[in-house]
């Protein structure tokens, strides 16, 4: 029997483990499938990445590191990383699956949230990111896209691609523009409040159906994030204390 310091050795998965299903989405590096493990039946999502694309936009680093910070994060409001495994061609990406896909098409489908829906939402993932940021790690790209709904309705946090895990200010401009902080947007040193910034703006679309900042064209957005430009249209209504809120945070 092992003894308590000794690790228990893990699990070298192949393709052979698993029963591949339905595609569930594409992105530039490859695609996301179901698959069904075949000994347990447990139902996981399959990330299958192209090496050939991870050469070509030189990924490698940023992929190690995405896989590491999400193996050894552990929050119900974090889609888990199970394992890892690749083939000549490709990387393949053991996660949870998460049933109700992504937030963001909730949100389309809807337009917007209930108070009750945002309120769970935005709570959910303040717990998340406390969690995250205890472990010095930051996500650096929270939007709709990248939260996922489990099949409970549960939220959880996907894609670490731009994540890092430090406990110095970064200087790497990233993310998504409409969810930048005015700091990240004048190319300045930042830390975890990036990610904090986007509870205001992630409140304000949920509440609103729109991120506050969006305009007609990228550099009329970068000015109103700089200036923090925030209105508050009339309809939907807000009550003042979300107003509150997302005006202390954004």
């Amino acid at each position: 029997m092992p003894s308590q310091t000794e690790k228990k050795p893990q699990k070298q998965w192949s393709l052979q483990d698993f029963e591949i299903g339905k595609p569930l989405g594409k992105g530039k590096f490859g695609r996301v499938y179901l698959a069904r493990e075949t000994k347990s039946k447990y139902i996981v999502a399959l990330k299958v990445i192209f090496k050939e694309q991870i050469e070509k936009y030189r990924l490698h680093h940023q992929l190690r590191r995405e896989m590491e910070i999400q193996t050894s994060l552990r929050h119900p409001n974090v889609l888990r990383l199970f394992g890892w495994f690749h083939d000549a061609e490709r990387i393949y990406l053991i996660l949870e699956y998460a049933h109700g896909g992504e937030l963001y098409k909730e949100l389309r489908k809807t337009g917007y949230l209930t108070k009750k829906q945002a309120a769970t939402y935005i709570l959910s993932l303040t717990q998340a990111l406390t969690y995250c940021h205890e472990k010095h790690v930051i996500h650096r790209d929270i939007k709709p896209e990248n939260l996922l709904l489990d099949h409970e309705g549960r939220l959880k946090i996907a894609d670490f691609g731009w994540s890092v895990q430090s406990r110095s200010k970064r200087h790497t401009m990233c993310g998504t523009l409409d969810y930048l902080a005015p700091e990240m947007v004048e190319n300045k040193a930042h830390d975890y409040a990036v990610d904090n910034w986007t509870l205001g703006i992630l409140c304000y679309e949920f509440l609103y159906g729109a991120p506050p900042f969006e305009a007609e064209s990228q550099s009329d957005t970068f000015r109103r994030i700089m200036k923090v430009d925030l209105s508050f249209p009339s309809t939907p209504y807000v009550s003042a204390e979300a107003k509150d809120l997302i005006s202390r945070v954004s």
